[in-house]
């Protein structure tokens, strides 16, 4: 079994950042690929980012609406995913979720019905 946890959610002026972390359990996070969603009150919940694993480097992949301004990473040695969100706008105002699952080498996933292990989340409010 793998437990997450999600921190780092809060209240933000748009135009600001925020870094969420999702600190892992586990012996084999470093062979999991992870994702982040969100879901907006009344929204059903929707992809963030995925980052694949790797031995050398790692692949990302992001919705288009979050592109140049989220970037997702990982510590391997942390067992933690991050979620750096710049230029935050109130639109981004959402629970937000990370999810696991132990995969290929250098996949990334962006759909929920892939991943086996969920966190509880973490709110993001973005003020105007």
């Amino acid at each position: 079994q793998v437990q997450l946890v999600e921190s780092g959610g809060g209240l933000v002026q748009a135009g600001g950042s925020l870094r969420l972390s999702c600190a892992a359990s586990g012996r084999t996070f470093s062979s999991y690929t992870m994702g982040w969603f969100r879901q907006a009150p009344g929204k059903e919940r929707e992809f963030v980012a995925s980052i694949s694993w790797g031995r050398s480097s790692t692949n990302t992949y992001y919705v288009d609406s979050v592109k140049g301004r989220f970037t997702a990473s990982r510590d391997n040695a942390k067992n933690t995913v991050y979620l750096q969100m710049n230029s935050l706008k109130p639109e981004d105002t959402a629970g937000y979720y990370c999810a696991g699952v132990q995969g290929r080498w250098g996949t990334v996933l962006g759909a929920e019905n892939q991943y086996h292990y969920w966190g509880q989340g973490t709110q993001v409010t973005v003020s105007t």
